[in-house]
């Protein structure tokens, strides 16, 4: 099953102008995922809205540490309703063909740089039960900030199906019993 909603982010709803963006993930996750019918697993691809729009709690802006205190969140909620998460790493995006909700870029250094801090914690934190390095799956080899363009939906943000059937070969299906 894959539960997703454009424009949603980890920490923060949408602004009010904007709500077909939708709620937090940490307000849907329950709802989203763990309440889902014999639910055991969760792949967490979640946070590079939270980053692109530089919307960090109370208005603030975002750190890596927001994310990854966010991250915490779903892992113990995950693991209080006795499932598995798997944290998949934030894909590249430099190029993103967006503004974000506060009208500025989408894709910025400092972005990049809290994306980077992010992905170095998924994949090393051992805080999630396994990691699926999606980041590394579809960026382009001759520069990592951004996606391969076999597969680039053309935004520079959202992969194709060839992007899709990449990362879905990335997953270790083995390890998700």
């Amino acid at each position: 099953m894959n539960a997703c909603i454009s424009g949603n982010r980890v920490l923060t709803d949408a602004p009010a102008d904007q709500p077909e963006l939708g709620i937090s993930g940490l307000d849907r996750f329950a709802h989203d995922a763990l309440g889902k019918p014999r639910v055991r697993s969760v792949i967490l691809l979640e946070g590079i809205n939270d980053i692109g729009n530089n919307a960090g709690p109370d208005g603030r802006p975002l750190t890596a540490q927001n994310l990854i205190d966010g991250y915490r969140t779903l892992i113990a909620k995950a693991h209080a309703a006795h499932v598995r998460i798997y944290g998949g790493t934030l894909l590249s995006y430099k190029g993103a063909a967006y503004t974000n909700t506060k009208g500025g870029p989408y894709y910025t250094a400092a972005g990049d740089a809290i994306r980077r801090k992010v992905n170095h914690w998924i994949l090393t934190s051992h805080a999630f039960d396994g990691t699926v390095d999606f980041a590394k799956t579809v960026a382009d080899p001759s520069d990592p900030l951004k996606l391969r363009a076999a597969y680039d939906s053309g935004d520079h943000l959202h992969p194709n199906s060839l992007g899709d059937q990449a990362m879905a070969n990335a997953i270790d299906l083995a390890q998700l019993h």
